[in-house]
């Protein structure tokens, strides 16, 4: 028999829980950084909507002021900087289109049945097709027109917001990113992983304003609901692999 105050040794505190979940042991470093990566998302579009009401109440002034800042100011039609990067943002901007998404879910999708974790790769390619439902109805609902106020320097046809191409490569490459991470055993490795889908997912973003076809605010937004959905499919992978629902996505520590 066991007396109360021995139950009560045994059960451990609130104060001792919240140590066990903010312990560097708890989670994964995959998990934490896309964390990190979502709360700074959210962040920064909320900084960006609230700053521009502050200084003009236009929710326009701070998109406009940043777009414009990209331009030459003799001629809005001409990208600042040399000839190279407007090039190479052609180039990013690509990787954070359909065609090339597509071909990464494909060939991800494959590997995994190759590696035999079929229910695993049904769950990835769901959850990516699901976001980009999301990001189209989005898209639909908010209806927004795209920025009028430079020249569009690749060929659009879509509404503005959210970004797609910000919002589908957060979902897809930190998605991703997530799944190579935990298949590593040296931690460096993983965070190298993840640091280098974030900041994939930044440039692509980057590379829709510095080409006129988008507003920041839009960018954030696509942002912010990309890792939020990566996050919540890293979550819901865990709970199912915990419960060998769908295969481990390794079989390391």
């Amino acid at each position: 028999m066991h007396s109360p105050e021995d139950a009560a040794v045994r059960t451990p505190s609130p104060r001792h829980r919240l140590l066990a979940l903010l312990s560097p042991h708890a989670h994964r470093i995959d998990s934490r950084m896309l964390v990190v990566f979502l709360i700074v998302a959210v962040g920064g579009f909320a900084f960006l909507k609230l700053a521009s009401e502050v200084t003009e109440g236009d929710s326009l002034a701070i998109d406009r002021m940043l777009l414009r800042a990209m331009r030459s100011a003799s001629d809005p039609a001409v990208p600042v900087g040399p000839l190279w990067l407007r090039r190479a943002m052609v180039d990013i901007t690509a990787l954070g289109g359909v065609s090339v998404l597509t071909l990464i879910t494909a060939l991800a999708a494959g590997y995994l049945v190759a590696a035999r974790k079929l229910r695993i790769a049904l769950f990835m390619t769901a959850a990516i097709a699901g976001g980009a439902m999301v990001s189209t109805l989005l898209k639909t609902l908010f209806a927004r027109p795209r920025p009028d106020l430079v020249d569009h320097l690749v060929e659009v046809t879509s509404s503005s917001f959210p970004s797609g191409h910000a919002m589908n490569s957060a979902i897809i490459y930190l998605t991703l990113g997530a799944l190579l991470a935990r298949a590593q055993r040296d931690r460096r490795v993983r965070i190298y992983i993840l640091s280098a889908a974030m900041a994939l997912t930044l440039l692509i973003g980057l590379s829709r304003v510095y080409l006129g076809v988008h507003w920041p605010s839009d960018v954030m937004a696509g942002w912010c609901v990309g890792a939020s959905w990566a996050a919540l499919s890293s979550l819901v992978a865990r709970g199912l692999q915990r419960e060998r629902t769908i295969e481990a996505a390794t079989s390391g520590p």
